[in-house]
């Protein structure tokens, strides 16, 4: 029997938090799978306890900091590679429609609702992702990251707007209502 990785990412559009991947090979089936942006973050949580019970995992961050350093797409492909060297597995398959460059691994488009191992990727790595940036709406309560995840979100932006930006948000990201004006 061929042994599948699944592998997703959460957190590669906001404005803040950290950019998170996560491979997963499952040992065992885990009932109720889906794309995590189908599920509550409540059904989220608990099924993130099933799969760690229930597979072999990689969880791999990268800081708003690494993100502007190097680029998304770098630390997509430096994610990629870290997953296939800690996960050992027949196939990898990536949820959207590029590689990144990183040969040995195929995609499929909307793959975190179709696969379970796509999904169960697609879990550990948004309740990761989460689970960080509320740690974090502790640390600058003045953003309120709790209600946005780190999106930007009018919220969000009124914020920076209002505060600047603070040590978790990506600063390379352009945001046209944070440009200045030209009038």
């Amino acid at each position: 029997m061929s042994i599948l990785c699944g592998i997703d990412e959460a957190g590669r559009g906001p404005l803040a938090g950290d950019l998170v991947m996560a491979g997963c090979i499952l040992r065992e089936e885990v009932k109720g799978l889906n794309d995590s942006k189908k599920l509550t973050a409540k059904r989220r949580e608990a099924l993130f306890e099933q799969i760690i019970l229930h597979a072999e995992y990689h969880i791999v961050k990268f800081s708003a900091k690494e993100i502007d350093e190097i680029g998304i797409s770098q630390c997509l492909t430096q994610g990629l590679k870290a997953i296939m060297q800690n996960l050992e597995a027949d196939e990898y398959l990536f949820d959207g429609n590029s590689t990144y460059g990183v040969k040995g691994l195929q995609t499929m488009i909307k793959a975190d609702g179709k696969v379970a191992e796509v999904s169960a990727a697609s879990i550990l790595a948004k309740v990761t992702h989460d689970r960080d940036i509320l740690e974090m709406a502790k640390k600058y309560p003045q953003y309120q990251f709790e209600k946005h995840k780190g999106y930007g979100t009018k919220l969000h932006i009124e914020m920076i707007k209002k505060y600047g930006y603070c040590d978790i948000h990506r600063r390379t990201y352009k945001v046209k209502a944070l440009e200045p004006t030209l009038f």
